[in-house]
């Protein structure tokens, strides 16, 4: 997920959308930790879009 698409949605989905990558965050830590996950990167790359995320987030109620 890029910044670029990220930026033109809404707060409320924003927020829904931070929600969601954060139970599959939580999902693939849990999945992770019992040798469940076929690619371990892609933790990294939840945790980097739930950061993009935050940041357009602020940027929204800055305005």
């Amino acid at each position: 997920m890029k910044y670029n698409d990220i930026k033109d949605l809404t707060v409320d989905e924003l927020r829904k959308r931070q929600k969601s990558s954060r139970e599959e965050l939580f999902e693939l830590k849990m999945k992770h930790s019992l040798g469940q996950v076929a690619n371990p990167l892609q933790i990294r790359y939840v945790r980097k879009d739930i950061a993009r995320i935050k940041t357009a987030l602020q940027a929204k109620l800055a305005q």
